[in-house]
């Protein structure tokens, strides 16, 4: 008697994908449009300050409150190509927190941290490259500006410091490249 396969046997196996669905331009610059308003909102909006009952001794390192991407100094979005000299970054090994940005608004897109210096971390594989790519490309596509840059922030104390901020530092902008935001924009640069 034979035993009988609830499977096909051959492996010829087949899920089928959905196509990747594609924003159109009046679909692309409502997105900009609602993560604009957001961010500026939160450019606006004061942190709220936790109240002691002792007076601390002041770090000598900020808060991620006090940290504002916008200000920073600017950088190629294709920082990872250069050497640290380019950007200062040749002497931080203790890591730093580094941000994507689309200038023409501007909007913030990315935000990270790495042990590493930050041009290390990317010359490997790193989903946000893909996504820069694909926004970039988008842009092209409907004849739109773009202008992708980068820009670090050094004065980071700790590891442990530095994934607490970069957390923080998401939730607050919610920048629509961290997979943390995707809830509230969407995925429309993910992977293929």
């Amino acid at each position: 008697m034979k035993q009988l396969s609830l499977f096909d046997a051959s492996g010829s196996y087949f899920v089928p994908r959905s196509p990747k669905l594609i924003l159109d331009k009046t679909a692309l610059v409502q997105w900009k449009e609602r993560i604009l308003n957001y961010q500026q909102q939160v450019k606006i909006t004061k942190a709220t300050q936790q109240q002691t009952l002792f007076d601390l001794p002041k770090n000598t390192w900020h808060s991620p409150d006090e940290i504002n991407p916008f200000s920073l100094t600017l950088h190629s979005s294709l920082f990872w190509r250069q050497s640290e000299t380019a950007f200062g970054l040749e002497n931080n090994h203790q890591g730093c927190l580094y941000f994507v940005m689309d200038n023409t608004l501007p909007l913030l897109l990315y935000v990270g941290e790495t042990k590493l210096t930050a041009n290390k971390r990317w010359k490997g594989t790193h989903d946000c490259k893909n996504y820069i790519l694909q926004y970039i490309e988008m842009h092209r596509r409907y004849d739109l500006d773009v202008k992708v840059v980068s820009a670090f922030w050094q004065l980071v104390p700790s590891k442990k410091i530095l994934q607490q901020w970069e957390r923080e530092l998401i939730l607050k902008w919610r920048s629509p490249f961290n997979k943390e935001c995707w809830q509230w924009w969407g995925q429309p640069f993910g992977k293929d």
